[in-house]
C-alpha cells in the first residue's frame, strides 16, 4: 500500500521548471569553458564574458586572440546598437590603417590588412549533434558540446545559429573581407537568416544585459552618429592571462539534465495552460553558470 501511495503521488507530482532541472543538475552534466576561450571585455557600460569558438571559426578565433594580446581592443569602442538586433564593438584600427566599425557608406573607402576566409560553416563529421527534437524553420537543428547549431546532412556541413547572444564577426561586402576586429552580439530576436552568411566565433555568456540597454545608435543600421556617442571599451583579455579570472561551466547537451531541460522549455508546467509542445532552437537557451 505504502509503495502504491509513493507511485500515485509521484505519478501527480507537477514535472520540474526549466530552472529547477539546471539547479538539480549534476557536476558531470557540466563542463568548463576554457580560459583560453574565454575573453573577457571590459567596457564603461560594465564586462561581458565571452566563451570563443574555435571548432567552428579557428581562423578568427586564432584573429579575435591575436588582437587580445596585441591590446588593439583597449581603447576601442562600441559603434552601433540597433534595436532588437545587435550591440557592436570595434577594436582600434592599426597603425597607418583606416577605422573600422564605420556605417556602410563609408565602408568602401576603407581596406583590411589582414582578411580572413569565410568560416560560415564547417563539415559536420566530428560534431556530436544531440538534435532539437522539434522543426526548425531554417535547418535541421540540435546542439553540439554545449553550441546550438545547424546542419545540412546532404551537404555533410555544420553551423552556429544566431541565437541572443551569439557573437560575429563584422566583415564588408566580400565574404572573406572580416579581419576579427569587429564584432557583434545578438541583442533581440534571433536573425538566423544570418546565419552561413557571417562568421560566427563565440558568444557572450554574462555580463551583455547593461550593452544591450544602451542608447540606440540613430544612423543607418543603428550605428552613433558622432564618436562621443560611443562607448568606450577599456580592455580586453583572455581569462588565462589573468590570475583573477571568472569561470564559467556550460551543461553538456549531450546530458540527461539537457534533456530533461529541453523537455520542459517545450512543454512548461505551471503558468502555462497549453504548453506549446514544441520549442525554437534558439529559445533553449544552453544553461551557463559561474563554477563553483
Amino acid at each position: 500500500m505504502i509503495l502504491l501511495l509513493a507511485a500515485l503521488l509521484a505519478a501527480a507530482a507537477p514535472p520540474l521548471e526549466p530552472d529547477a532541472i539546471v539547479a538539480a543538475a549534476p557536476p558531470a552534466a557540466w563542463r568548463p569553458i576554457a580560459p583560453d576561450n574565454l575573453m573577457i571585455i571590459e567596457t564603461a557600460a560594465g564586462t561581458m564574458a565571452m566563451e570563443l569558438a574555435p571548432d567552428f571559426a579557428p581562423a578568427h578565433v586564432a584573429a579575435v586572440r591575436a588582437l587580445v594580446a596585441a591590446g588593439r581592443f583597449d581603447g576601442g569602442s562600441i559603434t552601433r546598437v540597433q534595436d532588437n538586433y545587435v550591440v557592436q564593438w570595434a577594436a582600434k584600427p592599426a597603425p597607418g590603417a583606416s577605422a573600422v566599425g564605420q556605417p556602410p557608406a563609408d565602408r568602401p573607402k576603407r581596406t583590411r590588412p589582414q582578411p580572413l576566409p569565410a568560416e560560415f560553416e564547417r563539415p559536420a563529421k566530428g560534431l556530436a549533434i544531440t538534435p532539437l527534437g522539434f522543426p526548425d524553420a531554417y535547418a535541421e537543428a540540435g546542439f553540439a558540446d554545449g553550441w546550438p547549431v545547424a546542419q545540412d546532412r546532404k551537404a555533410g556541413t555544420a553551423w552556429l545559429a544566431h541565437c541572443y547572444g551569439t557573437v560575429g564577426a563584422g566583415h564588408d561586402m566580400p565574404p572573406d573581407s572580416g579581419d576579427g576586429s569587429e564584432l557583434y552580439a545578438v541583442i533581440g530576436h534571433a536573425p538566423r537568416h544570418l546565419d552561413r552568411n557571417i562568421a560566427l566565433v563565440g558568444r557572450v555568456v554574462s555580463g551583455l544585459e547593461p550593452h544591450a540597454a544602451l542608447k540606440r545608435g540613430t544612423e543607418a543600421l543603428g550605428f552613433y552618429a558622432t564618436p562621443a556617442e560611443q562607448t568606450p571599451v577599456i580592455r580586453a583579455r583572455l581569462a588565462s592571462a589573468m590570475p583573477d579570472a571568472p569561470r564559467f561551466e556550460v551543461m553538456q547537451t549531450s546530458s540527461d539534465s539537457f534533456a530533461a531541460y529541453k523537455t520542459a522549455r517545450a512543454n512548461r508546467s505551471g503558468f502555462f495552460v497549453r504548453p506549446a509542445g514544441a520549442v525554437d532552437l534558439c529559445n533553449v537557451r544552453v544553461p551557463v553558470r559561474v563554477a563553483k
